[in-house]
């Protein structure tokens, strides 16, 4: 082996490794920053599921939850109105009521969010996540009890409570 040879090996080797340490900072930021929220083990499934938090920084992975967040606001919205033509009066209310909560928090709610994250506003993105989750609770209370939306307020309000758990270590 000429030393030509061994020279790109080695400067291979070093890349090589340089890559794997920053590989492994990454799921170190995020394996420390989901310790920090109320459901380490689902923030860490929610940010994993996304390929941009490999090599981001908390305030990109504050954005991924806010995207989450959207997603899960978003299936809420798509059942409600899949549901509201085939329900009777009084669930048709309860349904309208969560429609506008949805609504608030899909055209209010997470675009602040977004917009107060990217331009370093974070106090304001935490606003957003926390009407969310409120909004969602709102929902659930309005079907008294019988809610056929248990699982998808919870959804909302599991992801919000871990964006702004997330938001709040960037203040």
């Amino acid at each position: 082996m000429t030393k030509s040879s061994i020279f790109v090996l080695f400067v291979t080797l070093i890349v090589i490794l340089i890559q794997c340490n920053s590989v492994l900072s990454d799921a170190n930021l995020i394996s420390k920053t989901c310790s920090q929220t109320p459901n380490p083990s689902l923030c860490i499934s929610f940010l994993k599921s996304d390929p941009s938090s490999l090599n981001a920084d908390t305030t990109k992975l504050a954005l991924i939850m806010v995207n989450v967040i959207k997603a899960k606001a978003t299936a809420s919205v798509n059942f409600i109105h899949q549901q509201i033509g085939k329900s009777s009066p009084e669930l048709k209310k309860s349904f309208s009521s969560c429609a506008g909560a949805y609504n608030a928090v899909l055209n209010g709610g997470i675009p602040s969010a977004i917009e107060a994250l990217t331009k370093g506003q974070p106090k304001f993105g935490q606003a957003g996540a926390n009407d969310a989750a409120n909004e969602a609770t709102d929902c659930e209370n309005s079907f008294h009890g019988k809610s056929p939306m248990t699982q998808l307020n919870n959804a909302v309000k599991q992801s919000s409570t871990i964006a702004s758990a997330i938001i709040q270590l960037l203040l």
